[in-house]
């Protein structure tokens, strides 16, 4: 399944908000008699973590087997699954940016990575997947498209708060990663367990 690229405020309607997908707001409908019935209905155990494994994907902006991928790598590594597997997606290049302040989403984010304007440690670096590491330096190239691209979303920088494994400088629009992300600093709100037993259950 590939990346989904329909309008994104249907999924934020479906599935809440998910601010590394778009930062719009679906308008909220009135009620009715056939919401209320709907309502009533009695939701599945498969559609609850179902919701809960999408709202990981559409956040971080990937396909069905990217995040499969993931997951395994999770899996092999040592500590919970779930943690980890939250861990790995967070370091990626494309949302430490995001969550930086230095792109108003992830895809914008990507975008910023797959054009060239990112350096890591002063090297050009064009994987928006990327993993990010202890002490690395995030910088924007030193060229004036590249930092016009960015400086307007750095203006925003004090409406966000800032995660703890992150330092940045707004003038040498250069970012810091402290230290490996910790459960407390995640950008979207999910039940991971959840998440792995739906990928558990899978044939």
């Amino acid at each position: 399944m590939s990346r989904y690229r329909g309008p994104r405020v249907k999924i934020v309607y479906r599935l809440g908000t998910l601010l590394g997908l778009t930062r719009k707001t679906p308008k909220l409908k009135s009620t009715s008699k056939n919401q209320s019935s709907t309502k009533k209905k009695k939701i599945s155990q498969y559609r609850i973590r179902l919701e809960e494994k999408q709202k990981l994907r559409f956040h971080y902006g990937l396909s069905e087997r990217q995040l499969l991928r993931y997951v395994r790598l999770a899996r092999r590594a040592k500590g919970s699954t779930g943690q980890v597997l939250l861990q790995l997606l967070e370091m990626r290049l494309d949302n430490t940016i995001f969550r930086l302040g230095m792109a108003p989403t992830i895809p914008s984010a990507r975008q910023l990575v797959s054009h060239g304007h990112i350096t890591v440690n002063e090297n050009v670096v064009n994987i928006p997947s990327y993993r990010c590491h202890s002490k690395d330096i995030i910088s924007v190239q030193n060229k004036t498209k590249s930092q016009s691209l960015v400086d307007r979303n750095l203006t925003e920088i004090q409406q966000l708060k800032l995660p703890n494994h992150l330092m940045i400088n707004i003038q040498k629009r250069q970012g810091i990663v402290n230290e490996l992300i910790n459960r407390t600093s995640i950008g979207v709100t999910v039940n991971e367990l959840l998440i792995v037993e739906y990928y558990s259950r899978q044939a």
